[in-house]
């Protein structure tokens, strides 16, 4: 089932894989030492230090867990091979607000590159997934958290190409 692919560029794919190798090797080495000296200390029942490092534990492995699954499950995908004259993974769109009759841009990245105060969005996110496949002039209207969205596609453009 493509759905659950999770679409990434290279560099995406290398920033995940850096960010888990480092919480593998160096973060998680750091908490079980920290285990390690309030197991020390005696009676671990009322030990907040060893609660903590415990729980911080729990926290981290859950993270470790996301990334191996979401690096399990990347489709990696090259923007120079999208068709250019549609809205795509990689495409940088400028749209009007047909609402607020306000211009916004958004360019829909994959996972590890989102910035949403940048305007880069995750292509999987209900409002790229609206956009794709349309083309310049083209009115959307997209279904998001908030309600319905509509927008009249103004630009479609491939930067980092």
């Amino acid at each position: 089932m493509m759905s659950d692919r999770i679409p990434m560029t290279r560099a995406g794919y290398d920033k995940r894989k850096a960010e888990l190798e480092h919480l593998q090797n160096v973060e998680m080495p750091k908490i079980e030492e920290r285990i390690g000296r309030a197991r020390e200390e005696g009676d671990l029942t009322e030990n907040a230090e060893y609660q903590y490092a415990k729980e911080s534990q729990g926290l981290l492995q859950a993270k470790i867990n996301r990334l191996r699954d979401e690096l399990s499950r990347a489709v990696l995908i090259d923007p120079s091979r999208v068709a250019k004259d549609e809205v795509a993974f990689g495409a940088t769109v400028r749209v009007r607000d047909l609402d607020l009759d306000e211009e916004e841009e958004f360019t829909l990245v994959g996972a590890g590159e989102e910035d949403y105060a940048a305007g880069k969005i995750l292509v999987t996110s209900p409002l790229a997934q609206g956009l794709l496949g349309h083309k310049v002039g083209q009115r959307v209207e997209i279904e998001v958290p908030a309600g319905t969205t509509r927008f009249e596609i103004l630009e479609i453009r491939y930067d980092q190409l």
